[in-house]
């Protein structure tokens, strides 16, 4: 008995508020440092120039703790009946995260270890998973508040949803490589998808500026926007000549790691605002 509330008690004084947000940034610092540095191609006889093996394997591995961290994250105020934000929102994020983790382990095992660039995968199909539920997620924690913007704000909702979809349509139109329909069709998904996201944490952003948790909901936001800028990069660099591992590729991380910085703070808020509601009715 007394191993056992040692061992729990150590783990909830390494798992503090502060811990987990100085682990988050360490890890997107770390991933900046490793594409800056490690990112430039080098000549391969027969191949041209191409990134090592080993830098586009760390990038996956960046990625994938990331996106791993932040559903376990986004799972612990799920099962937390503290939050103040619904237990919904956490679990569908949660799993949007878990989704694209998994994703992306298929993903880097075709490229890596089949050595294949398929157009359409498995891996969309966990893709496709985590948009529907990261849309649900924020969508339901915008909608579940009373949305009272001012018209400058909706003006800029709607510039930066013209700007993004402007961007989106711009890429678009770059020709592509594949005429199969199933890869047609999921291109405009995502894009539809990013633009979505985008407009949904702008709207959030706004929206919840300066309320009680609204740290949180800053970084979820820009978490949003840190995958529609992967996204389309990705889009926009794509072609034969395609390799992963571009420095704006690591956005996908920041993405991860932020969603993961939001779970936490939201964690910690809703437990500060409970402690305190519990203090005024004693008094």
């Amino acid at each position: 008995m007394s191993k056992s509330y040692d061992n729990s008690s150590r783990a909830k004084s390494l798992l503090t508020t502060q811990n987990l947000v100085l682990a988050c940034l360490s890890w997107a610092v770390l991933a900046l440092l490793y594409f800056l540095l490690f990112s430039a191609k080098i000549p391969v006889e027969g191949k041209g120039e191409v990134r090592a093996d080993w830098y586009v394997i760390g990038t996956n591995i960046f990625e994938a703790i990331a996106y791993l961290g932040a559903s376990l994250l986004c799972w612990r105020n799920w099962r937390s009946t503290q939050m103040v934000s619904s237990r919904k929102v956490w679990l569908s994020i949660g799993l949007g995260m878990f989704a694209y983790f998994i994703g992306g382990l298929i993903f880097g095992y075709i490229e890596i270890i089949l050595g294949q660039e398929p157009d359409v995968s498995i891996a969309d199909v966990f893709f496709v998973l985590t948009y529907l539920c990261l849309g649900t997620g924020m969508a339901l924690a915008l909608f579940s508040r009373r949305i009272n913007l001012e018209a400058w704000q909706w003006l800029i909702v709607v510039a930066v949803g013209g700007l993004g979809s402007f961007l989106a349509w711009l890429i678009s139109q770059k020709p592509q490589t594949s005429t199969d329909q199933i890869a047609f069709i999921l291109n405009w998904f995502y894009i539809v998808s990013d633009v979505a996201l985008l407009i949904i944490a702008t709207t959030m952003l706004l929206a919840f500026w300066g309320g009680k948790v609204s740290l949180s909901w800053r970084m979820i936001a820009a978490a949003a926007f840190s995958l529609y800028i992967a996204d389309m990069w990705f889009k926009f660099a794509q072609g034969d000549n395609y390799q992963s591992g571009d420095i704006l590729e690591v956005f996908w991380v920041f993405s991860g790691v932020l969603f993961g910085m939001g779970a936490v703070l939201e964690y910690d808020a809703s437990l500060s605002l409970k402690r305190r509601d519990r203090g005024r009715k004693r008094t």
